[in-house]
């Protein structure tokens, strides 16, 4: 990687735009970067590491998402931003960011904050020409890390070497050390190992506990199901050999409740054995007073009996009559249909008569329909005179409408005439009004042209005086504002000034014996400086910059304010001019009248052009209307004539049709009517004489059949009939008294129920109680015998989870064992690792070992031979082994810690191993190559001829067109070396000066 070119804008302490131009610095070499303490030497290469990564190292980056980048010194329209060209793998690429601003809207009051903006450029050799990449953080972030090949924490340790750190790492533990070495070399694989395993590790310790708990709860419930008689071993889960105790309880149990259920069956056995004895007894009791019972139930019921036997002999005598009644039950039926039948026809005949003329209220039934043959007849004979009567009511409606019809067209014709009369005063008023509106209308847009540029003039004028006054109060307001804007910045540079002439005492507020100096890195502080009377702290500082830019945002608020008014002012005179307000107010309101009253008046051309027409067509609607009503007059004359000819015919013919009766219809009527009453009566009269003949028939079938069923008149045999429900009731009775009669007497007969009468009453109670007794024991021994299986059954079946549990654990406990076991290996733990050295640490330790090798090549000559850098693998104290770091001394052939080394060899021996582990670093993120580094403080540490050595070392990484990039502000090295780039601090911020490069 080699860095070409470097550009800052308004970034850190740099308010204005500056260069740096690597390829010339390049050219010698060694070159070196200085400047005062707090002028920006770091800024430069946070702004490197900045424009790679998009974050700078360390604490500098802040809160905010990079807003805290931009330089305090940078104009307010100025943004921040870095442009970085360098060549990596072969490409050269230009890398532009601008972390988010905060800057002042551009329209309305505030501020706004744009986005991070970040853009990635390819130089194109072929076509001498950048081409765009990328735009996208994420994209060139990752494209970035992948041609460097190492992280932003890699790059700050490798390219920008921080001596402090690597004196640090010198004097650390090998707790400290892991952490530096774990970043660099990302060996968060190993790790999650350990982690992993050790997870794994607690995974099947608790699976393995899980496993021994549900194993001694079986053991609790083996324990419940027998009863108590289970002992439990005294063993936690986890503990080995539970698995195999608590099998062993669970054999012990089963056997003693195998034994416990062959007894309760015994038991059982002989239980039921009395009970069925007893049972026996019970039954044979029961039997005998069953039968007992049943003699004497029978014995009562004869008695009974015996006492109903009149009753039940007249029921039988009641029972016969009825069967002789029930032949003569179809001869009264049919005489009582018949003579309901005559009584039906004989009123009906009655009411037929009595509707007849006197002269036919006796006749009979032949003379009757004679008559109605009659009338039906003439009826016929009038059909021909209906019509007729139709056809003259017809012909009547007609004439009427002819005559309506004469009289609308007669009303239509005087209306007309009496309109038409005055269409010509009305057409000529109404041509008036339309041309009256047309003319306003016209005179309405003349007057609209000119209305609003007077209404415009009428409002800037108005604006103009406004503003008149408003300008020079804003005009005082904008001069007070850039005063106190003025003041408040001088007031904050004082304040600077103050504190950057008293930084140095500030500075050594912090120093302690030992430590090395921030500024010349030395160890041994014999005069720090000490701060005076009015010291300017940092506090007060910010307070000052703070005041400052609210006073400065005030002037500008005002500024901006003055402007706005002014352009408003312009823009007034320019539309009103100098005429009065009050003039143009005036004109402006009499050309608004007269537009008024053309407007109200030009409103109504519509209407009246719309009234014009409607006349206009309603004229030609009357005339065709009087013509039309002449010519339907003079075609209705011939129509009325033949209308009357064929009514005075039909007229004739009905007045001979309808005789005496008012009309036709009312003829027809009353023929109707008298051929329908003639025919009812005849009908009658004949059913009335065949029913009187049926029911005469019917009483002398009737009295024959009540004499051969032996009863002296037909009401005898009624009398003696039974209806339904009663003959079903006495049927019951009889049915029922000899059912009765009958299970007596069947009673009464059996052998076994007479030898039980004779016998001694049954005692029923002692052989319930001898039963019950027995029935009480039976059911204790068949609960004893269950309790006894089920517990039985219980142990076998939690025995057998028990058995198949530990055997399912089995497999589990050695996995267990065994990942315990690499767990305790990879942690340092485990007595198999006499070093107790973590995974993690062991890969570390072979990175160390790598870096102390590649740093004592240059230690060595830094030193002039005296000085080795060893890697140890021994344990310090009660700590861990692996990460130890010694130094051998060739003068006295010791070995000792690097802790040891004074602040002199500390600073080439830190200088020696960082870069060591560029080497180391660069060769682990692929073999990128690191054409220029950065070496940031630390010489002053060291005198002349160590300086020397040291400048050797540095000037031979030069070897191969590689540059180095000294970072201090030691006076000795501005003599040495003439390659420079000095920071410059002033009060508008810092500048770059570069000097002495090719």
């Amino acid at each position: 990687m080699r860095l070409h070119r470097l550009d800052i804008t308004a970034f850190g302490p740099f308010g204005a735009s500056q260069s740096v131009d690597f390829d010339n610095l390049s050219a010698a070499g060694l070159f070196l970067l200085h400047g005062p303490t707090g002028a920006g030497k770091t800024s430069v290469l946070d702004a490197v590491c900045y424009s790679l990564y998009g974050s700078v190292p360390g604490a500098r980056q802040g809160s905010g998402q990079g807003m805290t980048l931009r330089s305090d010194h940078a104009a307010p329209g100025t943004r921040t931003e870095v442009r970085l060209e360098l060549t990596v793998a072969g490409r050269r690429l230009e890398i532009t960011r601008q972390p988010p601003w905060e800057r002042l809207k551009l329209r309305g009051k505030g501020t706004t904050v744009d986005k991070a903006q970040t853009w990635l450029r390819e130089y194109d050799p072929t076509t001498r020409a950048w081409k765009d990449l990328s735009r996208s953080h994420q994209e060139i972030g990752e494209e970035i890390t992948q041609l460097l090949g190492m992280s932003r924490e890699q790059f700050c340790q490798v390219v920008l070497l921080p001596q402090g750190d690597f004196a640090r790492f010198l004097r650390a533990d090998a707790e400290a050390r892991g952490k530096l070495l774990g970043r660099l070399f990302d060996t968060r694989r190993f790790a999650e190992v350990e982690k992993r395993l050790a997870e794994r590790r607690r995974a099947t310790e608790a699976q393995v506990r899980e496993g021994d708990a549900a194993l001694l709860a079986d053991a609790h419930r083996m324990q419940q199901a027998a009863g108590g008689a289970m002992e439990l071993p005294e063993l936690a889960p986890g503990e080995p050999g539970l698995a195999e105790a608590v099998l062993e309880a669970a054999a012990v149990a089963r056997a003693t409740a195998r034994e416990l259920l062959t007894i309760a069956d015994r038991r059982l056995s002989a239980a039921e054995s009395a009970r069925a004895a007893t049972g026996r007894e019970l039954a044979d009791a029961r039997e005998l007073d069953r039968l007992q019972r049943r003699f004497a139930e029978a014995r009562e019921r004869a008695a009974r009996l015996a006492e109903r036997s009149d009753a039940h002999r007249a029921a039988q005598e009641r029972m016969e009559r009825a069967r002789k009644a029930e032949a003569v039950a179809p001869a009264l039926e049919l005489r009582d249909a018949a003579d309901s039948e005559h009584r039906r026809a004989a009123a009906a005949e009655a009411r037929a008569r009595a509707l007849l003329p006197q002269a036919l209220a006796d006749a009979g039934a032949a003379p009757l329909a004679a008559a109605a043959r009659r009338a039906a007849e003439e009826l016929g004979g009038l059909e021909s005179a209906r019509r007729a009567e139709r056809r003259l009511a017809a012909l009547v409606e007609e004439r009427a409408g002819l005559d309506r019809q004469e009289r609308a067209d007669e009303e239509v014709r005087q209306e007309a005439e009496t309109w038409l009369a005055d269409w010509e005063t009305v057409r000529t008023a109404l041509q008036s009004r339309v041309d009256s509106a047309q003319e306003a209308a016209t005179r309405a847009e003349q007057l609209a042209v000119q209305r609003d540029p007077a209404r415009r003039r009428l409002t800037a004028a108005r604006q103009r005086d406004r503003l008149a006054d408003d300008t020079e109060a804003a005009r005082q307001r904008a001069l007070a504002a850039a005063e106190d804007a003025v003041e408040a910045r001088a007031h904050w540079l004082d304040l600077k000034e103050q504190r950057l002439h008293g930084i140095a005492a500030e500075l050594a507020a912090n120093l302690t014996d030992g430590t090395p100096c921030a500024v010349c890195g030395a160890t041994r502080h014999p005069a720090p400086a000490r701060k005076t009377a009015g010291h300017v702290d940092r506090e007060a500082e910010e307070r000052a910059l703070t005041a400052y830019q609210t006073a400065d945002e005030l002037r500008a608020q005002a500024e901006r304010h003055l402007g706005a008014v002014r352009e408003t002012l312009a823009a007034a005179r320019a539309e009103a001019g100098d005429t009065p307000t009050a003039q143009l107010a005036e004109e402006a309101e009499d050309l608004e009248g007269a537009y008024t009253r053309a407007r109200a008046t030009a409103s109504g051309l519509h209407a009246a052009q719309e009234e014009l027409r409607r006349a206009e067509g309603e004229r030609e609607q009357r005339v065709a209307a009087q013509q039309q009503a002449a010519v339907r007059s003079a075609s209705r004359v011939a129509g009325r004539d033949r209308l009357e000819r064929e009514q005075a015919a039909l007229e004739e013919e009905l007045t001979r049709a309808r005789g005496a009766a008012e009309s036709v219809t009312a003829r027809a009527a009353q023929l109707e009517r008298r051929a329908a009453l003639l025919t009812d009566a005849a009908d009658t009269a004949r059913a009335a004489e065949d029913t009187a003949r049926r029911l005469k028939d019917a009483d002398a079938r009737l009295a024959d059949a009540a004499f051969r069923a032996g009863f002296d008149t037909p009401a005898d045999a009624a009398a003696a009939l039974l209806g339904d429900t009663a003959h079903r009731e006495l049927q019951r009775r009889l049915d029922a008294w000899q059912s009765e009669d009958a299970a007596v007497r069947a009673v009464l007969a059996e052998a076994d129920t007479a030898d039980a009468a004779r016998r001694p009453p049954a005692d029923l109670t002692t052989g319930e109680q001898a039963a019950a007794d027995a029935d009480r024991r039976l059911r204790e021994a068949s609960s004893a015998r269950d309790a006894a299986d089920r517990c039985r059954a219980e142990l076998d079946r939690l025995s057998a989870h028990a058995a198949t549990s530990v055997r399912r654990l089995a497999p589990l406990r050695e996995e267990h064992t065994r990942v315990a076991r690499l767990a305790s290996l990879a942690a340092g733990t485990s007595a198999d690792n006499e070093r107790r050295m973590r995974l993690e640490s062991y890969v570390l330790a072979a990175r160390l070992e790598q870096v102390a090798a590649a740093a004592t090549a240059r230690l060595l000559r830094m030193s002039s031979g005296r000085y080795t850098l060893v890697h140890s693998d021994d344990r310090s104290g009660r700590g861990r082994s692996g990460l130890g770091l010694h130094v051998v001394d060739a003068w006295t052939g010791r070995e000792r810690d690097t802790a040891t080394l004074s602040g002199g060899e500390t600073f080439f021996a830190s200088l020696a191993l960082a870069l060591g582990l560029a080497d180391v670093v660069t060769d682990e993120a692929g073999g990128v190559r690191l054409d220029t580094l950065f070496i940031d403080e630390g010489f002053g540490s060291l005198d002349d001829q160590t300086l020397d050595e040291v400048l050797d070392v540095l000037d031979a990484l030069r070897e191969r067109d590689r540059s180095v990039g000294i970072v201090s502000h030691v006076p000795d090295l501005r003599r040495r070396i003439h390659a420079q780039l000095e920071v410059v601090k002033g009060r508008s911020g810092s500048v770059l000066r570069q000097r002495g490069a090719g």
